[in-house]
């Protein structure tokens, strides 16, 4: 379900300059977040033919994800009086070739230290209906969910 324009909260703005690595041109790859909060040097990770020098897509995918999923089980845990405190949340991204070029896949696990491991994996599960990156990548991308 989308949202419409008239309700959103809050929008972030990212600009990108000489793609992943300055493949491009002769500088680095460069993110700038619009606020300057965010500010960093974009390659490829050596796995890919890259200097690994700098940070990735699929890091900073990996980190928004990871930090969604963990609010998202959060409102689950409140919803089910469940108690997630020092719980953590791992989204591990990866990018390979397919059919129409590249391609990426979600694992998300969790450490859920105060629930057994029946009730996690519900609590997994409900939070992937209602994260909005999940929302987002449901049907496009293989996401894996672990306990």
């Amino acid at each position: 379900m989308s949202i419409q324009q008239s309700d959103v909260l809050y929008t972030a703005a990212a600009t990108a300059e000489n793609g992943r690595d300055g493949r491009v041109v002769t500088h680095d790859g460069r993110v700038v977040t619009h606020d300057g909060r965010l500010d960093l040097v974009v390659n490829p990770p050596k796995e890919m033919g890259g200097s690994g020098a700098g940070t990735n897509p699929e890091q900073l995918f990996a980190a928004g994800y990871s930090a969604c999923f963990q609010g998202a089980l959060g409102v689950v845990a409140r919803r089910e009086n469940a108690d997630i405190s020092g719980s953590t949340v791992t989204a591990e991204v990866g990018i390979g070739k397919n059919d129409e070029g590249f391609g990426i896949t979600v694992r998300i696990s969790a450490n859920i230290p105060n629930v057994d491991a029946a009730t996690a994996k519900d609590l997994l599960e409900k939070a992937h209906q209602v994260c909005p990156y999940s929302k987002a990548t449901r049907g496009n991308i293989t996401v894996d969910l672990a306990v």
